[in-house]
């Protein structure tokens, strides 16, 4: 019985992700979707059970203050710069083309991340018993045999059949695609 080439393995492993990843694909933007939506719940629900919702109602108190008079100083100081010596020794953070928050600072920001990253993390666990993610993770699941039966299989003939079997019974595609016939006008 005769070898495959290693261009017929890189063959039958092409076609087995051109047919499987399109509908991978469609299904996770499916499961992305429900996953956000899912984040966004989480993501509240998350922040009031652990008690960080007072603090991010805080820092954000606090921030929206902090901004008002930082504003106010900035304005004063650069209203105060009447001379030009006044202006030209006016401090960067003063400068409203020039000035940046202090980034070393925790934020409210970062508080809102930081629970958004935890609660997607619990979203994309609940997605995984919803239908969509089954349905994802059977998808991934058939890539996954089809890629090993090529890596495994000795033949192209057995492998040709062995793909078959596994495309038709589980995707309902049929191994040998047939072109679209071209109507003549």
């Amino acid at each position: 019985m005769p070898k495959m080439t290693k261009y017929q393995l890189e063959h039958f492993e092409s076609k087995v992700k051109r047919t499987l990843n399109p509908l991978i694909e469609d299904q996770e933007l499916l499961v992305k979707q429900y996953t956000t939506e899912a984040t966004n719940k989480a993501s509240k629900k998350l922040a009031v059970k652990i008690g960080a919702q007072k603090i991010i109602d805080a820092l954000k108190f606090a921030e929206e203050d902090l901004k008002r008079v930082q504003n106010l100083a900035q304005s004063f100081f650069e209203k105060k710069a009447t001379t030009k010596d006044m202006k030209e020794n006016l401090s960067s953070t003063f400068d409203k083309s020039s000035y940046r928050h202090n980034d070393d600072k925790i934020t409210l920001e970062d508080c809102n991340d930081q629970i958004r990253t935890w609660a997607k993390s619990l979203a994309e666990r609940e997605i995984e018993k919803r239908p969509e993610g089954k349905q994802l993770a059977k998808l991934k699941g058939i890539k996954r045999v089809a890629l090993d039966t090529i890596m495994e299989s000795e033949a192209p003939a057995t492998l040709i059949e062995s793909l078959n079997k596994v495309m038709t019974k589980f995707i309902g595609v049929s191994w040998h695609e047939e072109p679209k016939v071209i109507e003549n006008k």
